[in-house]
């Protein structure tokens, strides 16, 4: 099972034609978070039906995840947290979003949205606790924030993860996470797009400009994972005890 994994693409629509031209080379297309660019002269609410547009042009290719990042936040919820009321509209035939589950083979996928408040944050708790009880072999969690004290969550100057990722991750010991929200982890020299928890993997891509995202292409098959993005491609073996990538450019 061949994953892609991007984030953090802030309304860049070169890289979103990236991922429609290449979707079909995956047996899953991972969005994990920040889809919408809050800085940018076009509304959000055309943002929105942009982006829309275009996981259609990918799940054309693949089954898709959505999931929200903090930029996505357009709207209180029921509650009066904030929340991503286009993603929730997105859903339906090979389009997973926030607060779904897809079970490819044996693998679980759960995707877990960004969380605003007290009662988002027991939400995705129990949305853990239940996928959890029904895991198969490889359980994949897709959250948009890196765990804390993670090289996956160094901007540069000091660790920017969260705290209540890391506790749930020490609670159920997922396989795999799929992250992003730090853009630059993976260009730092302390930092990384790989960091093993135990026995879980977590891979965060980062973000780069230009036309092309940078990304993760993890083969869970295989038990490879490698980072491609504008310096090149490193390589990890999902056998080894702990992350060593090694640059294969």
């Amino acid at each position: 099972m061949r994953l892609l994994l991007v984030a953090d693409l802030h309304y860049n629509l070169p890289q979103l034609d990236w991922i429609v031209a290449h979707a079909h080379e995956f047996d899953l297309v991972v969005m994990a978070g920040d889809h919408l660019d809050i800085s940018s002269t076009v509304p959000l609410d055309a943002q929105c039906i942009v982006i829309a547009r275009y996981v259609e042009l990918v799940r054309a290719g693949a089954p898709v995840v959505v999931s929200s990042g903090n930029h996505d936040l357009t709207a209180p919820d029921a509650n009066g947290e904030q929340s991503a009321p286009w993603i929730a509209a997105l859903g339906g035939d090979g389009v997973i979003i926030d607060g779904g589950a897809l079970q490819i083979g044996d693998t679980l996928i759960t995707v877990c949205p960004w969380w605003d408040g007290d009662l988002g944050k027991a939400a995705v708790g129990d949305q853990l606790r239940r996928d959890g009880a029904r895991r198969p072999a490889t359980w994949v969690w897709v959250y948009h924030w890196p765990p804390t004290d993670s090289p996956t969550s160094w901007t540069g100057k000091r660790h920017y993860g969260d705290g209540d990722l890391a506790a749930w991750v020490a609670e159920h010991g997922p396989e795999v996470v799929l992250t992003g929200h730090v853009h630059q982890s993976p260009f730092q020299t302390e930092g990384g797009w790989a960091d093993r928890i135990g026995d879980t993997w977590v891979f965060n891509a980062g973000r780069q400009i230009g036309p092309v995202p940078a990304r993760v292409e993890l083969d869970l098959t295989a038990g490879t994972a490698d980072w491609v993005s504008m310096l090149g491609v490193e390589s990890q073996s999902l056998a080894d005890p702990s992350p060593a990538p090694r640059r294969v450019v």
